[in-house]
């Protein structure tokens, strides 16, 4: 049976591009699976488009109006503009590509990208971020699961991590001390304070998990000892704010958030911010002045006799 890759130069190229994003470029197994999944979505409309396999020069050959056509298609079935945002420029990266393989200079059609909406995170307060630890844990199945879960979200409330962050921590970082090191996205490393609490939570975790703590093994296990699910985080965390009636953006990543929003509202200088959360450029951190913001109007709102 012949190789289907080999049928189509197209979804070949696409094959060693998740490769490239994967090996060399070190973008994490999700950005890769949606970046490779746009790539086939944008060769399955060319097919159509072009009446046939495609060739890895078509791919070097389009126009503006080839690109707009995939992405109104890609609208029709129901895409927002923030998704249209990201197919498209995914869709650019990997007609980029395309032409470094043929050690051609990429000449990718230019199209303007849908309008967004620049969100604004929703902080979680101290007491519910508290709140939402403690009612995870406590609906956790064994005690050494509860001591897991609450864990990992007071690290990511008290440390400002990410849920892979969090849950690619291995043996290595113990014993633990006051800062923490930490490996976020494309394998860059950054260190972040330990909080008292957080290293007690994290440390009673380690006395009672039943499958020990190698320095080579993840740190945070699965009920059987595998790997944690990121998933299964989310679930404990929708179960809990939904016991607590809080909403749903209350999420994992909401105490991120938050850890950057309170920081920032005692103070915390943004250069500062930017290194405790990863942020490779200075304008993703900047979106935390906006949170802080809204929450002070929040606050005038609901207290001020005039408001």
């Amino acid at each position: 049976m012949a190789d289907p890759l080999s049928a189509s130069p197209a979804r070949a190229l696409a094959a060693r591009w998740h490769d490239h994003l994967l090996k060399e470029r070190r973008r994490s197994v999700h950005t890769v699976r949606a970046y490779v999944a746009t790539a086939h979505r944008l060769i399955d409309f060319l097919e159509g488009h072009l009446g046939g396999a495609v060739a890895s020069a078509a791919l070097r050959e389009l126009t503006p109006a080839d690109l707009r056509a995939f992405l109104a298609v890609r609208r029709s079935q129901g895409l927002a503009n923030s998704s249209a945002a990201r197919e498209l420029s995914a869709a650019r990266a990997f007609l980029a590509f395309a032409a470094a393989e043929a050690g051609e200079q990429a000449n990718v059609p230019r199209l303007k990208g849908p309008k967004q909406a620049r969100t604004v995170p929703r902080p979680i307060a101290p007491d519910d971020a508290v709140r939402l630890a403690e009612e995870a844990a406590d609906g956790a199945s064994e005690p050494w699961i509860a001591a897991r879960d609450w864990a990992i979200l007071l690290l990511l409330y008290g440390g400002g991590l990410r849920v892979a962050e969090a849950l690619g921590l291995t043996g290595a970082a113990l014993p633990l001390g006051d800062v923490l090191t930490v490996t976020g996205k494309r394998a860059k490393t950054r260190r972040v304070p330990l909080l008292p609490q957080v290293r007690e939570a994290i440390e009673r975790y380690v006395q009672l998990c039943p499958y020990g703590t190698s320095r080579d093994e993840l740190l945070f296990r699965g009920a059987r000892g595998g790997p944690l699910n990121g998933e299964m985080v989310r679930r404990a965390v929708r179960n809990a704010r939904r016991n607590l009636g809080l909403g749903e953006r209350t999420t994992p990543h909401a105490l991120r958030h938050s850890f950057a929003t309170h920081l920032l509202g005692r103070g915390a200088d943004l250069r500062a911010l930017q290194e405790l959360l990863g942020h490779a450029s200075l304008s993703s951190t900047q979106i935390y002045t906006a949170v802080d913001t809204a929450h002070l109007m929040d606050v005038y709102r609901n207290a001020h006799p005039r408001a």
